[in-house]
């Protein structure tokens, strides 16, 4: 071990695969220039988000009926008086049991149970799937779902159409409109544990992640999905001894936490409905 001044900044300490070891006042250091890169995206994210709100609308038809508890309502009514609306385009597998559902889309839906401060600013939540309304009221029940959740099998896009999106729609009197969409890594924001993992030294331990050479390497999963080498999230689904694996023995993650969730032998569908990472 060798001590050393803070211009120089060598290490104090090298472990192996791991971070190096300095003084205080040289990791603060670095932790001062990192964070002039993390504002300048924040305040790039802001100027982002100010574009996004100017992005031109279009106008939709809300009249066209979805299917809930109560059975077709008006999509209208997915706004519950309120001028704002986002909705959560959930994936779906016919006929396959509660295990064999999307993995990522479970994560999303587990993760956006609580949505009373979208409610205080006015604005409501919802998820869409393309399931028959049947399959789908039996999946909400067992994963035990707060939200609202509507089948609009059949129906184009932008209220049906292609699943895994986030969409935002706005209300002005009766009139119905559709102002953004995002889909794929745009989405992942609402699993914010993928977010907190990115705070720690190994991140989410995937695949596609940037690893310094010698460190702990990504966590194998499985088959491949979507020509990458690992699933965009190897821990979307496990095993019931917490393994990452996304063979016949897997749920998605929150199904464990469930009544009734019990080790399986089947997916139940033969289909990978989770592609890579995208920007």
């Amino acid at each position: 071990m060798s001590h050393v001044t803070d211009d120089d900044r060598e290490p104090l300490e090298t472990i192996p695969g791991r971070p190096p070891v300095v003084d205080a006042a040289t990791w603060q250091a670095a932790r001062d220039e990192l964070l002039d890169r993390e504002k300048a995206h924040t305040r790039e994210g802001d100027a982002i988000a100010a574009a996004r709100r100017r992005l031109p609308m279009v106008e939709i038809d809300g009249d066209t009926p979805v299917t809930g508890p109560d059975g077709p309502v008006p999509f209208r009514e997915l706004f519950a008086g309120r001028e704002e609306l986002l909705v959560y385009k959930h994936m779906w597998h016919d006929g396959a049991p509660h295990q064999g559902q999307c993995e990522g889309c479970t994560i999303t839906a587990w993760n956006t149970r609580e949505t009373v401060y979208l409610a205080a600013r006015g604005i409501s939540f919802a998820i869409l799937t393309t399931g028959a309304w049947d399959e789908v009221e039996r999946f909400v029940h067992f994963m035990g779902y707060p939200q609202p959740w509507y089948s609009v099998r059949g129906l184009p896009e932008p209220i049906g159409g292609d699943m895994g999106h986030l969409c935002s729609f706005l209300r002005v009197g009766e009139r119905v409109f559709l102002t953004y969409s995002m889909t794929g890594r745009g989405t992942e924001f609402m699993a914010y544990e993928l977010a907190m993992m990115d705070l720690t030294p190994y991140g989410r331990r995937e695949g596609w992640q940037e690893v310094p050479e010698g460190w702990p390497a990504p966590i194998e999963s499985g088959a491949p999905i979507g020509g990458h080498g690992f699933p965009i999230s190897v821990f979307w689904r496990t095993d019931a001894d917490g393994v990452p694996t996304w063979g016949p023995t897997g749920r998605p993650v929150p199904q464990w936490t469930r009544p009734g969730a019990t080790p399986v032998t089947t997916t139940g569908r033969h289909d990978d409905c989770c592609s890579g990472p995208e920007a």
